[in-house]
């Protein structure tokens, strides 16, 4: 055949398009600042199409599992277009190079090229398929060393994410027992309220800033991360996300006796986090719909605290405080939350006495003797 400079080039720029993105999203440890990648656009469309068609489900517990399935799956279908986009390029490249190879039993054409190519990524040697050129050689090495490397890459990444994610989940399944399910920040202080509950406090907002700081890096570089959902549904690295900068927030306005200057520290790098996941997402600041904190749940919080023997601080300097903080992450934090469908929690628990999960069992009479063996837990509840 004679060979097509048109049709090598065309293969050569989706081959160096689809090896730049896999490197990016695999090897390449920081953040891409780049407007256009192949990845991002993959990601933001299926995305899309994903949560319209899941909105259109009635039951919430089928929209969540369904939720659930598309970090994994979205994962899976992207290394496989990128495969996909190699082979085509090597074929498109032996085809533009005038389809130089010997065929058992047949003639060379597009189709044989492709079927070379995929023969060759995939290491299968069949040999039913020959270069018979210097250039067409050349080429096949060449993917047959790409193909090996690519698939180790994968082998070694998808390893790599699963074992990150469940890193960022340990902490989150420690907060319930804490913070209640799902977290607030009004029920981690009124729990760490008992005797020397505040040097437990500070411990826990020490490990949570390391956890802001690992989720940040790792999320900003490997951001399907993100789209992961927890085991339960009322849990979330949103949520939880959400809670310790609330609870980060009280304190800082004032708590007497508590861990003032842990949660300024843990609460910098968690808004840090929010505020740059945000911009990878393309998620500008939203304005609430409604107010995550009347003044009737703030009053609530400083009563039971008070009752527990924590003294919030109160009046017009402490309010404005509190405002000025809230506005510098509820934005940011309410518009990723409504990109992955993920709601925040209020900063109180939503409904009085609610078990938390770690509480709940499917056999009903292992729950109730869990419920009055703990009934003192929900004394001067919110």
């Amino acid at each position: 055949m004679i060979p097509a400079p048109g049709a090598f080039a065309a293969g050569l720029a989706i081959f160096l398009i689809v090896l730049w993105d896999a490197f990016e999203a695999i090897i390449l440890p920081r953040r891409v600042t780049r407007k256009f990648r192949f990845a991002r656009l993959f990601f933001k469309t299926t995305w899309a199409m994903w949560r319209t068609v899941i909105r259109l489900i009635p039951e919430r517990k089928t929209r969540e599992s369904l939720l659930g399935f598309y970090g994994p799956l979205s994962l899976l279908v992207l290394v496989a277009v990128w495969a996909v986009g190699l082979v085509l390029g090597f074929g498109m490249m032996q085809y533009g190079a005038g389809s130089a190879v010997n065929v058992s039993g047949g003639h060379a054409s597009f189709e044989t090229d492709i079927y070379l190519s995929g023969t060759t990524f995939f290491t299968l040697g069949l040999g039913d398929v020959v270069p018979r050129t210097s250039l067409a050689r050349i080429l096949v090495v060449s993917e047959a060393g790409l193909g090996f490397g690519f698939l180790a890459a994968v082998i070694g990444y998808l390893p790599f994410i699963y074992g990150s994610f469940s890193k960022r989940e340990v902490n989150i399944s420690l907060l319930d027992s804490r913070a209640g399910t799902p977290p607030t920040a009004g029920e981690l202080l009124r729990r760490h309220s008992y005797k020397n509950g505040q040097e437990a406090l500070h411990e826990l907002l020490k490990d949570w800033e390391r956890w802001c700081a690992e989720l940040m890096e790792s999320h900003l570089s490997y951001p399907v991360l993100a789209y992961f959902r927890s085991q339960h549904d009322n849990q979330s690295w949103i949520a939880s996300l959400a809670a310790i900068l609330d609870t980060c927030a009280l304190v800082m306005v004032g708590v007497e006796g508590a861990c003032e200057r842990q949660a300024e520290l843990t609460f910098a790098i968690a808004r840090h986090a929010v505020v740059d996941l945000s911009q990878v997402f393309g998620t500008p600041p939203r304005a609430l719909p409604n107010d995550r904190l009347p003044a009737a749940d703030l009053g609530r919080i400083r009563d039971i605290l008070a009752q527990h023997g924590l003294k919030l601080h109160d009046g017009e300097v402490a309010d404005r405080r509190l405002f000025e903080l809230r506005k510098m992450y509820e934005p940011y934090i309410f518009a990723l939350a409504s990109y992955l469908l993920q709601p925040l929690p209020g900063w109180i628990p939503q409904a009085k006495g609610k078990k938390d999960n770690w509480q709940t069992t499917a056999w009903g009479h292992a729950a109730g003797i869990v419920e009055k063996e703990h009934a003192h837990a929900h004394d001067d509840h919110f």
